[in-house]
């Protein structure tokens, strides 16, 4: 079994930047696959990234979604078991729940019917 927690999130202004983070705890491995989603109101949930555990970068799967490539980035720190997703630049439009889900292999990254562990959320809200 594994457990995965998020926390960071709050209130920023547009234009802003925030850090996200997700600790996963019990029987966790290498080839476990960590994601973000997020669900903003009224919209459907979205997958914004996801990276296997591997503690070497050559050897690591990382995938993003295009539209959010460049401005948000998903880093683990495998030693914390903690997965980061860094957020810059936010948009009133990325207020959303932001969720941390886990599962083995990183296949079908976006699909977080999949995931069969995955955290309660951190509400992210940007202002104009």
């Amino acid at each position: 079994q594994v457990q995965v927690m998020e926390s960071g999130g709050g209130s920023v202004q547009a234009g802003g930047s925030l850090r996200l983070s997700c600790v996963a705890s019990g029987d966790v491995r290498v080839s476990h696959c960590v994601a973000w989603f997020r669900q903003g109101p009224g919209k459907e949930r979205e997958g914004i990234a996801a990276t296997s555990l591997t503690s070497f970068a050559s050897g690591r799967e990382t995938y993003y979604t295009d539209s959010l490539k460049g401005r948000f980035t998903i880093s683990p720190d495998t030693a914390k078991n903690t997965v980061y997703l860094q957020m810059n630049s936010l948009k009133p439009e990325d207020t959303a729940m932001y969720y941390c889900a886990a599962k083995w292999g990183c296949s079908q990254w976006s699909s977080y019917e999949f995931y069969n562990y995955r955290g309660q959320g951190t509400q992210v809200t940007v202002s104009s």
